[in-house]
């Protein structure tokens, strides 16, 4: 299999490694100031969700705790979900009566989300709320409250920083658009 490198099917960069750093630490902030005074538990979703909750738990000044979920929705060809909703990696730390923020690298549809919620909300947690990265908002069919948004997108193919195609290109720093007409998957 051959992997082919990123520089050859990038459209452009959506949003710069600086950018995404400087709006981290803004997040980071106000997630601070709101949940001053208390214990936060801070569940990634992965996998790409990794990425963005490494570095927003170090701008975060308060006592926290980091788990991490795993979900997976079947695929209906290139990047298509079915809203068929499974969790593959459930969380072993009990939420009820704590403060859980959900950090997610991005909510198109927000199915995947919405199953998530829902089930987290049996488990009687003080508070839930959702952090994203990208919020791909014209691709929304479920309503979902997000809390705290990093950047709101239109509706195109990105990559880069915990955002993958073909389970590739996740450590980029930036994000960039594909150019699906270059784009060649492995295998």
């Amino acid at each position: 299999m051959i992997v082919q490198d990123w520089n050859k099917f990038i459209k452009k960069v959506l949003i710069s490694e600086e950018d995404l750093q400087a709006r981290i630490k803004e997040l980071g902030a106000e997630i601070t100031r709101d949940y001053a005074g208390k214990e936060l538990l801070v569940i990634s979703i992965l996998r790409g969700g990794v990425m963005i909750t490494a570095d927003l738990i170090r701008q975060i000044d308060l006592p926290l705790a980091v788990e991490f979920m795993a979900v997976a929705s079947y695929e209906q060809g290139m990047r298509q979900s079915d809203g068929d909703v499974r969790i593959t990696l459930d969380l072993r730390t009990p939420i009820k009566g704590r403060h859980v923020l959900i950090v997610e690298d991005i909510i198109d549809s927000g199915h995947t989300l919405t199953s998530v919620l829902e089930l987290l909300q049996t488990r009687n947690p003080a508070s839930l709320t959702i952090c994203t990265l990208l919020d791909k908002y014209q691709r929304r069919e479920v309503d979902v409250d997000i809390r705290y948004t990093g950047f709101k997108i239109e509706n195109e193919f990105v990559f880069g920083y915990g955002l993958d195609i073909d389970e590739y290109y996740r450590n980029l720093p930036f994000i960039g658009i594909v150019d699906l007409d270059k784009y060649e998957s492995p295998g």
